[in-house]
């Protein structure tokens, strides 16, 4: 168990969801409070010590995305978004209207608190997103070292091979910027090939394994269908 008081508010209109996802986090050590609708979130968002709120979106009396925006106003903490919606306009809406994090039902509960943990590390430990600090270049939850080659993820190193450190040097470089395969295997092997796809998405799927919350939906390192693939800018 972490030996932490770290205060986090779950709010859903299901009960067994916050039962679950409270004794999921209560058992790594967190402090939880609960809420079952947009305006008891409201009121215990108010907590001095809440560090964290997982808020669903489909409420009753005040919906998730409009307790959000009422929550800005008064606090600036990390906020998950927990949803059934799944289209990529639904994520962008929750982003843009304030939350930090967009989380798709039905998800493991694990993984979410992999995300709380990530998003309580990158508050308190990395400070502002996209910025070069110190001659690192800081995207999110990951953060890298052009001179000493060495990527971070939540502030731990990440163990990675020359070839693996090659695609994360070139893709950090160019947050957001998109690379043919072909493009990737000559930048990172020097030389050219004409079957490289497969190569290469072998090792970019060991990078997202090293690397993202979940390998299948991945936050970072993204598929551009027909072109090649990119990492996300944060």
């Amino acid at each position: 168990m972490r030996e932490t008081q770290d205060t986090i508010l779950v709010v859903d209109d299901d009960r067994e969801i916050v039962g679950a996802i409270a004794a999921a986090l209560e058992k790594e050590g967190y402090r939880v409070l609960r809420a079952y609708d947009g305006m008891q979130a409201l009121e215990q968002a108010l907590e001095p010590s809440l560090r964290l709120i997982l808020m669903d979106v489909m409420m009753p009396r005040l919906d998730g995305l409009s307790a959000v925006l009422r929550i800005r106003e008064r606090r600036n903490l990390p906020i998950i978004v927990l949803s059934a919606k799944s289209e990529e306009s639904d994520k962008v809406l929750g982003l843009s209207m304030g939350a930090d994090d967009y989380v798709t039902k039905p998800f493991g509960v694990q993984e979410l608190v992999a995300r709380v943990r990530s998003q309580l590390r990158r508050y308190t430990r990395l400070g502002d997103v996209n910025a070069v600090t110190e001659g690192r270049i800081v995207n999110g939850r990951l953060s890298y070292d052009p001179e000493g080659r060495v990527l971070e993820a939540d502030g731990d190193p990440v163990r990675l091979t020359n070839i693996e450190t090659g695609i994360v040097d070139l893709f950090m470089r160019n947050l957001g910027r998109v690379f043919p395969a072909e493009e990737i295997y000559r930048r990172v092997w020097g030389e050219s090939a004409w079957a490289s796809e497969n190569t290469v998405m072998v090792h970019i799927r060991r990078i997202r394994e090293k690397i993202e919350l979940n390998p299948r939906e991945p936050d970072y390192l993204k598929v551009v269908w027909g072109i090649g693939y990119k990492m996300e800018k944060k």
